[in-house]
């Protein structure tokens, strides 16, 4: 797909600086800054002409939002394919990479969807608290968003997890893996990773084969064991719950990434030229898959 717009790497640092250096910690123990972070998103999607819904619930005394916005396909159909990020940050980390690249490529996706005419309905959702305390329980936002989505029937082909993606490094060794993984897959951490559990496995391999026909950004993918370390930990896990197909893309985190969840998960820390790349290759990947009915 030819368009007269790319992502680019300014537009993906203002997104990160913004959310990690002039806001910094987001989360219920940060309420001001958690509601700051809402509210640039909210404003940000404004801009781009849509119609922001927000999805509220109380934790902590504090009022949470996830934030949802639906780029209307060209037929008559309720299905739709849902892209997904959470705002939050963990506690005592200003959360650039985790998950501020992920938050700046949603907004960057969702700007070039109205460019464009997919054929199903593509919903873009800012998830909250999905960091620890509130990881893998019922207050988690995807979990809460999740879980009336199947009680009001969505139709969701497959839900997409963009967590910590912004992080490339060409060095050998620069990447780890869990036991075994590493006989398998390169050991320089400069490629994004699509990451699904077994029933979602042939869903994720469409979406590789879509992503690959589209750019030459370096790609891995796996479909394994939900229990093996870090293949769990996103939005996704909640629907695989909920009996949606998904998969999260990620650079791998704490298997490459040696700022994960630290003070020092900084914005400078990131690498916006391949996370440009990187994301021009997502978009045309969604907008074919998007294109078939």
């Amino acid at each position: 797909m030819t368009l007269d717009k790319e992502i680019n790497a300014n537009q993906l640092r203002n997104h990160v600086y913004t959310l990690a250096s002039d806001i910094g910690e987001r989360n219920v123990f940060q309420p001001e800054s958690l509601h700051a972070a809402e509210k640039y998103i909210t404003l940000t999607w404004q801009r781009q002409g849509y119609s922001v819904t927000r999805q509220t619930y109380e934790v902590r005394g504090v009022q949470c939002a996830n934030l949802f916005i639906t780029r209307r396909g060209s037929f008559a159909s309720n299905e739709m394919i849902l892209i997904g990020a959470h705002y939050d940050s963990v506690i005592g980390c200003p959360g650039a990479n985790d998950n501020g690249s992920g938050v700046a490529a949603l907004l960057e996706l969702s700007d070039l969807f109205t460019c464009c005419n997919p054929n199903v309905n593509i919903r873009f959702v800012a998830f909250v608290n999905e960091e620890p305390p509130f990881y893998f329980w019922g207050q988690m936002g995807s979990a809460v968003y999740a879980k009336a989505a199947r009680k009001r029937g969505d139709n969701i082909r497959f839900m997409v997890a963009l967590e910590t993606i912004g992080y490339y490094n060409n060095t050998l060794g620069s990447q780890r893996y869990p036991p075994l993984f590493k006989f398998f897959y390169p050991n320089r951490g400069n490629f994004i990773s699509f990451v699904s559990n077994f029933p979602s496995r042939s869903l994720m391999r469409k979406a590789v084969h879509a992503f690959r026909a589209g750019s030459t950004f370096p790609i891995q993918y796996v479909s394994t064991f939900s229990w093996i370390p870090g293949v769990a930990w996103s939005d996704h896990l909640s629907f695989w719950r909920q009996r949606y197909r998904a998969f999260m893309v990620t650079d791998t985190a704490f298997y490459r990434y040696d700022f994960y969840h630290t003070a020092e998960d900084t914005a400078d820390k990131l690498c916006y030229k391949p996370f440009a790349q990187c994301c021009n290759g997502l978009f045309r990947c969604f907008a074919a898959l998007a294109s078939k009915r």
